[in-house]
């Protein structure tokens, strides 16, 4: 089976990787990542996608680019229609309670019309000091 991962680049994002090679090691699921193609021309997700290739190993890992950080959303959402798909990954940016009423664009639309699981991931808390 496939877990499905938005990436944009973000902190958010790099810890939903994180999260989705865990979910693809204990399942041994494959891995598809939707990323803008601004994000995926940079080098720093050449070294994102390094990591995931060396923690998964033979787990397939397949990337498809989309033309921008738009579309990313609407791809996850047609991407958990297909029976193949377990789960969907995406990034969350912590929020003020003001910020809370509207989650990200991205994130609100996969949340609110995924046909499959989503999970929605924070980067962790980093200590004031």
């Amino acid at each position: 089976m496939t877990v499905v991962l938005g990436f944009l680049g973000t902190p958010e994002s790099r810890a939903a990787l994180g999260h989705a090679i865990r979910e693809c090691t204990v399942h041994r699921d494959d891995l598809i990542v939707v990323v803008p193609e601004s994000v995926a021309t940079g080098g720093e997700f050449t070294a994102d996608l390094a990591l995931a290739h060396a923690s998964l190993g033979r787990q397939e890992i397949g990337v498809r680019q989309v033309a921008s950080e738009d579309l990313v959303g609407a791809e996850l959402v047609d991407l958990s229609y297909k029976d193949s798909v377990d789960l969907v990954v995406v990034g969350l940016k912590r929020r003020s309670p003001v910020g809370k009423l509207v989650l990200g664009s991205m994130s609100q639309k996969v949340l609110l019309d995924a046909q499959c699981p989503v999970t929605a991931v924070k980067p962790p808390v980093l200590p004031h000091g």
